[in-house]
């Protein structure tokens, strides 16, 4: 019994890490984005980050790449325009403040690292491996292994849900 709690405790280590690759890769892009065509890079670089959940089926860059999407935990359905507005808030406001010159990169560097920290912290402490904006749009990262998520639609949030847990 002890191995197989092993085997899962690596696989979740595993899943959490290549969640961080492809959260990297997005803000990779953000960042190529914001510096090259600045200042309308940044304001395509926060579009980007605003919708980049909720296209490709739930997939953006860098969770395509690395074969995971994003599905909503009320119906199982991808992520939606909305969902993913609300789920990569705690990014796309720091890189926002970028646009304002010199301050406003200070302020998102100030703004963009605890925020970063507590994304990464979550991920790892919470027994869901949900991130901040997982919390807030109700969202989950999923393998994309061509299976179908046999979700019930929910009656209650997923605050109710911990709350059950408790």
């Amino acid at each position: 019994m002890a191995n197989q709690k092993y085997l899962l405790g690596n696989a979740l280590r595993v899943a959490r890490l290549s969640r961080l690759i492809a959260k990297a890769i997005d803000l990779f892009i953000v960042l190529i984005l914001s510096v090259f065509f600045f200042p309308f890079g940044i304001l395509f670089a926060v579009f980007y980050l605003i919708i980049c959940d909720s296209l490709q089926g739930g997939q953006s860059v860098g969770k395509k790449i690395i074969g995971f999407k994003v599905i909503s935990l009320q119906d199982g359905n991808p992520c939606s325009p909305k969902q993913s507005f609300v789920r990569n808030l705690p990014l796309s406001i720091p890189v926002f403040m970028a646009i304002i010159p010199f301050w406003g990169w200070v302020i998102a560097v100030a703004m963009g690292i605890p925020f970063t920290i507590l994304e990464i912290y979550l991920i790892y402490k919470l027994d869901s491996g949900h991130r901040l904006g997982d919390v807030m749009a109700d969202t989950t990262v999923i393998a994309n292994d061509g299976q179908k998520l046999a979700l019930k639609t929910k009656k209650s949030s997923w605050f109710d849900h911990q709350r059950q847990n408790v």
